[in-house]
């Protein structure tokens, strides 16, 4: 049975030595550019090739994260940027923009690519899709259970994350940071706006919630899961961090080697007191083992911070010290704490005994006191955040050795032979005059002795086998050249362990893409009276998000049926209009009915809108992340592709509901004609819709670009949208009526 791997995350050079030295099979990480994790540090292209080289040689492989949107005008540097990775023998690319999937598979067909979480890989059809462009692995979604990953049946590697901090949004489908704070969570600039306070609303009563953090979700951690999970059959466990400590990488990293290994060898082993405590101390929200286990609650509503432990009490305060009782821990300079009921923090510089003497450490259970920096009061809880003998000791790691068989031959009047073997690749060397003995003949264990001298190398001897004629001598320098060039040999194969290259010339696209001099208004109504009124209205296309209006109003006219975002099952749909916002979707239907693709679907570059066209999609919506000069790019070849200009547009869909979580309220919203919303510390309120079971997060307000239409046109934009969410027939007029006027029909 193949062994599940272990995945951890590199932000930078400490954390690849960490999580290579504790036990990780494989490490993730970024270039400069093209990452999801924009604000780590991330490495250079020289870097790179470095760390690839270090992660070989101790026979880690490297998946470097691609994993953005791409635009039109990035394509070419990420292409040479691919090539450059491919080249330098990275193990494998993990990448979110599918056109650049589709090209990069043509272009370079002998590299691996695997594909995000960021994909929106939520279910067969999608997975299907992949396996047919010939990538490798999918990352699948953290809302998925391992019950439905499970029943994937497609024959491709499935990789899980198991630790790590969740997004509340399916990954890939958050836009609340892009069109809020223009930071696009899909080029891996999120500004967390999940973890920012929100009120809940009701109609217009403020509800009384015990928390305010409705959108910040716990840590996960399956460690408790392990055996569950490598039963399972899944492939590879991912664990989040590239933004954490070295020291949280490698902690976590060791604590998943150890659970990994126990169940192989059928020992019994779980988490002890300590290493939770460590691991808390580290970082966490609370702890949740995720959907991936059906956890009910996965939600910290009350705290977007790292909690650390509880400790102490304080027990008096004056204007200058607090006296504090120890009652969990120890508390020593350096380490960070904060206080529970105030919300503040810091690093303690000074820390005095019961007797307000300097000291550099007070043990549990005693006395100490801190200076009263920000007024703390009496009662208050002491938490600590950062364990500052725990980081020391966390930075001190054994260095991982590979054990290497050796055979070596000692013939009087030839040179000596050597045999080096890892259990993978085999070298052989030959170096030094055999000799007869004149003086002192050279033993058989003198010469183990001087092979098994590897300290500065990343190999420990586990057997030799010396064959050797009597009465023979050997220079010991030869001895040690002979070792030196031997183990050479073999740091250089493991370190060049790179799958052929191979670049393909790919031609044009020739697909079916045709472009007409007509100019289209297309609407997406949610009511009938919006549905009638565009019908009167003289649109061209009119989109519905409910099905039984659809089928009531589909033989009237261009009525298409905008289908959901998030589908773990479908419907056999043949010769009918469709709205699709998710690749899964596309992959079912776009051969046997006519297919739009949605916004959802993050178009942002020519070869996005190619792959889709290749798949069927006769007409393509635009990523409403683009500007106005990323449109112009796109539409430097003539495209059929759609704008939206006016609408209140979808930030985020979510498995979580916030009313289930506050108000116990579950059933009743189905039926419920009151509005809810989230409103934030700016007092703007963010409508929310549940269907499904799933929540769909929308924006405080409408985008309208209807003054930058005949712009639009001139670029070369034929279809442009409007989105309704809650106008009514007057409004819905006004708006069309307004746009029309802009447009210049042909």
């Amino acid at each position: 049975m193949k062994r599940v791997e272990l995945l951890s995350p590199v932000g930078n050079k400490e954390m690849l030595y960490q999580a290579i030295h504790n036990g990780a099979d494989a490490v993730y990480l970024a270039g400069t550019s093209y990452g999801a994790r924009k604000f780590a540090k991330n490495f250079t292209n020289e870097e790179l090739v470095s760390s690839i080289n270090y992660a070989h040689l101790y026979g880690v492989k490297v998946y470097v994260t691609v994993n953005t949107l791409i635009y039109e005008e990035e394509i070419a540097d990420v292409i040479h940027y691919i090539e450059f990775l491919h080249q330098n023998g990275v193990d494998a690319v993990i990448m979110q923009d599918m056109g650049m999937i589709w090209y990069v598979r043509k272009l370079f067909p002998n590299l691996e690519v695997h594909a995000s979480t960021q994909c929106h890989n939520h279910n067969q059809e999608i997975v299907s899709l992949w396996k047919e462009l010939g990538l490798t692995r999918v990352v699948f979604a953290r809302e998925m259970s391992l019950e439905e990953i499970q029943s994937v049946d497609v024959p491709i590697e499935k990789e899980v994350f198991v630790y790590g901090a969740l997004c509340v949004c399916y990954s890939g489908c958050c836009l609340f940071s892009s069109l809020n704070g223009g930071r696009s969570g899909n080029r891996g600039e999120c500004v967390g706006s999940c973890r920012l306070p929100y009120r809940l609303i009701r109609g217009n009563q403020k509800m009384d919630i015990d928390g305010e953090y409705l959108l910040s979700t716990k840590e996960l951690n399956t460690m408790n899961k392990v055996g569950s999970l490598i039963r399972s059959g899944v492939t590879s466990f991912k664990i989040e961090g590239r933004m954490k400590s070295p020291a949280y990488v490698g902690y976590v990293t060791r604590l998943y080697r150890k659970l990994i290994d126990c169940y192989y060898h059928q020992e019994e082993t779980k988490l002890t007191t300590l290493e939770l405590q460590n691991l808390k101390k580290l970082f966490h929200r609370e702890f949740t083992c995720g959907y991936l286990f059906s956890d009910p609650d996965i939600m910290n509503i009350h705290s977007p911070n790292h909690l650390g432990i509880e400790i102490g009490k304080v027990l008096e305060v004056d204007s200058k010290k607090m006296k504090i009782k120890l009652n969990f821990d120890s508390l020593c300079q350096n380490d960070g704490i904060r206080f529970k009921n105030k919300d503040q923090g810091m690093i303690v510089n000074r820390l005095y005994d019961q007797n307000k003497l300097l000291i550099q450490q007070v043990d549990k259970g005693k006395i100490c006191f801190l200076d009263n920096k920000f007024g703390v009061e009496k009662g208050d809880i002491l938490i600590k955040t950062v364990d500052s003998n725990l980081i020391r000791e966390l930075e001190r790691y054994s260095l991982k050795k590979i054990p290497v068989w050796m055979e070596v031959k000692c013939f009087l009047g030839r040179e000596m032979q050597l045999k080096i073997t890892d259990g993978i690749h085999t070298v052989f060397e030959q170096f030094g005059q055999v000799e007869s003995a004149i003086k002192r003949e050279v033993d058989t264990s003198e010469i183990q002795r001087q092979f098994e001298k590897l300290g500065n190398t990343p190999f420990v001897l586990k057997k030799i086998d010396i064959q050797k004629e009597q009465h023979i001598f050997i220079n010991l320098k030869d001895i040690n050249e002979l070792r030196r060039r031997g183990i050479g040999k073999l740091i250089q194969i493991r370190q060049n362990q790179k799958k052929k290259f191979v670049k393909d010339v790919v031609l044009d696209y020739s697909g079916n893409l045709e472009s007409d001099q007509h100019i289209y208004l297309n609407v997406l109504v949610r009511t009938e009276e919006q549905l009638k009124c565009c019908l009167a209205n003289d649109v061209h296309d009119v989109y519905v998000t409910d099905y039984t209006l659809y089928l009531k109003y589909k033989n009237l006219g261009n009525i298409y049926y905008r289908m959901d975002r998030v589908n773990s099952s479908y419907l056999d749909y043949s010769q009918e209009k469709l709205v699709v916002g998710e690749l899964g979707s596309v992959h079912r239907y776009a051969k046997n009915n006519m297919v739009i693709g949605d916004y959802y679907l993050n178009v942002t570059n020519h070869h996005s809108i190619e792959f889709l066209s290749e798949l069927g999609v006769r007409k393509v919506n635009l990523s409403v992340e683009l500007n106005d000069c990323q449109i112009r790019d796109i539409m430097k070849k003539s495209y059929p592709v759609e704008l939206i200009i006016y609408g209140r547009l979808e930030l985020m869909v979510m498995k979580y509901c916030p009313l289930k979580k506050c108000l116990k309220y579950c059933d009743k919203c189905l039926n419920s004609q009151e509005k809810f919303y989230l409103e934030d510390q700016a007092g703007r309120r963010y409508p929310m819709i549940r269907k499904n079971c799933l929540t769909h997060i929308m924006h405080f307000e409408n985008m309208n670009r209807i003054s930058k239409i005949q712009d639009y046109q001139k670029m070369g934009i034929q279809h442009f949208r409007i989105e309704f969410f809650e106008e009514d027939a007057l409004e819905v007029e006004q708006v069309i009526s307004r746009i029309k006027k802009q447009l210049k029909y042909q």
